[in-house]
């Protein structure tokens, strides 16, 4: 392995970190790749060990070694009490260890100083209580037209996927797309400072995570920290209509805008295709966009609206846009004798509403069945919340409404007990059977719920025709 596969040499990360080599027996001069799970650790790879609830990374130190690992981080209280173990473990493998205050800090610190490496790369942040992951994609599919780009792979946004995804970042790269996400207060700001954004997009300020934060004034405080790294020249983009807007634009540098369908430039209406998704007139063209829903379609202006900023002209953006297909889980239509809303990769109180509207909205001659899961990490909201959507599913247009999920049975208990309609289930098994016994060709289904509820398992009792061979 040559030297010039090197992401940072040893003096470089010593450097950026702060901290101190307490062993240099390395046969490389610095690290490849970057980990902070062992088991993904490779010939070259920095093997950063860290602090979580239940498990210390420290643990995993040797059999990272054994995997390949040529420079691992330790924390200065581990480092003190077993200095000679590590002498021998870097003579043994040949390795290198660099002592740390804290090493997700010092995961951070590389991170930062390896993308200031890259000062023509146009770095573009987005974040949001919700559609920020399908935001970043039609980004980069729009960027893609014509340039090089790197982004988060999946959802790899948070405090450590963050600093992981920017090691991706080459020479040969003209766009770094990231999104940002959060699971604590100070978590947007310490990975804005890792990225430093050109320009920074907010999609929106909603109830997702409301039950770490508290409130929408906490959430909508802690993703303004992405607009608080805004350089002098930056620009941050907040939507035109939400009621935090004017708070999020009361920032110290950089210049804000809005954007939306109002505000954005270029933008001349729309035309809504149920589940085919939307046209959306732009500078005079007919863009097509396949994602379905009111929501997906504020996530392409929002896409839009970051091109624009970067100067990307209407044909680019047309193309991009184009060809940008559904994620898993995120509004995926399943086309078949039964058609599946596969839309449940995540959801919070606001996503939910909107994805209800949307079903409710589809033009259908067949039945309409909705099964709804709970809707994790909502706190002290969680039961308000819940019933909120039970109440919403009172007026809603489906013919059959399946909850599942401690959360949300409890509610629908409380708020739905006398609807004839409605089904509770307690496991997937009996959900999946009921569910399976309902359904008739011609149907739509609809499932929505957190990640954690695992929804998609419905899909093979809905796609099964009597072969035995899935039916979408």
């Amino acid at each position: 392995m040559g030297d010039g596969n090197l992401l940072m040499n040893l003096g470089q990360t010593v450097e950026a970190v702060g901290g101190s080599c307490i062993a240099d027996f390395s046969r490389i001069p610095g690290f490849t790749s970057v980990a902070t799970d062992s088991r993904k650790v490779v010939e070259g790879s920095l093997f950063v060990p860290l602090m979580g609830a239940s498990q210390d990374g420290h643990s995993y130190i040797a059999k990272a070694l054994d995997a390949g690992a040529t420079v691992v981080f330790v924390d200065a209280a581990h480092a003190e009490g077993s200095s000679a173990v590590f002498m021998n473990l870097a003579r043994q493998y040949r390795a290198a260890f660099i002592m740390v205050e804290d090493t997700l800090r010092a995961l951070q610190d590389a991170a930062r100083s390896y993308v200031a490496r890259f000062p023509r790369l146009l770095k573009i942040g987005i974040t949001g209580s919700s559609g920020k992951t399908t935001t970043k994609e039609i980004v980069a599919s729009i960027f893609n037209v014509s340039h090089s780009v790197v982004m988060n792979e999946g959802n790899l946004n948070s405090e450590t996927g963050l600093p992981l995804s920017v090691f991706q970042i080459r020479e040969h790269h003209d766009v770094g797309v990231f999104e940002l996400g959060m699971n604590r207060t100070g978590e947007i700001s310490e990975i804005a400072r890792v990225l430093l954004p050109s320009i920074a997009l907010i999609t929106n300020i909603g109830t997702a995570h409301i039950g770490i934060l508290g409130s929408k004034a906490a959430i909508a405080e802690e993703k303004k920290q992405i607009l608080s790294r805004l350089p002098e020249t930056g620009v941050g983009l907040v939507p035109e209509d939400n009621e935090w807007t004017r708070f999020l634009s009361d920032v110290h540098q950089g210049e804000i805008r809005t954007y939306g369908p109002n505000t954005t430039g270029g933008l001349g209406g729309f035309e809504d295709r149920g589940l085919d998704g939307s046209v959306i007139r732009y500078c005079g063209l007919d863009i097509s966009l396949s994602l379905p829903g009111s929501y997906n379609r504020s996530n392409a202006i929002a896409a839009i609206a970051i091109a624009r900023e970067a100067g990307v002209p209407a044909g680019e953006i047309k193309a991009g846009i184009e060809s940008v297909k559904a994620l898993f889980g995120r509004t995926e239509i399943l086309r078949g004798d039964i058609t599946v809303i596969r839309d449940c990769y995540n959801a919070n109180p606001d996503s939910m509403e909107k994805a209800l509207e949307f079903c409710d909205d589809v033009p259908w001659s067949g039945k309409k069945l909705y099964v709804i899961g709970s809707m994790l990490e909502l706190g002290e909201e969680s039961a308000r919340a819940h019933e909120a959507v039970c109440r919403r599913l009172a007026s809603s247009k489906a013919e059959k409404v399946y909850l599942f999920g401690d959360d949300m049975i409890r509610a629908g208990a409380a708020v739905l007990r006398d609807d004839p309609r409605v089904t509770f289930s307690d496991t997937m098994e009996d959900l999946t059977l009921k569910v399976a016994s309902d359904v008739r060709d011609g149907d739509l289904v609809f499932l929505k719920g957190s990640r954690g509820m695992a929804l998609e398992r419905v899909c093979a009792a809905l796609t099964q025709n009597d072969s035995g061979e899935a039916a979408v």
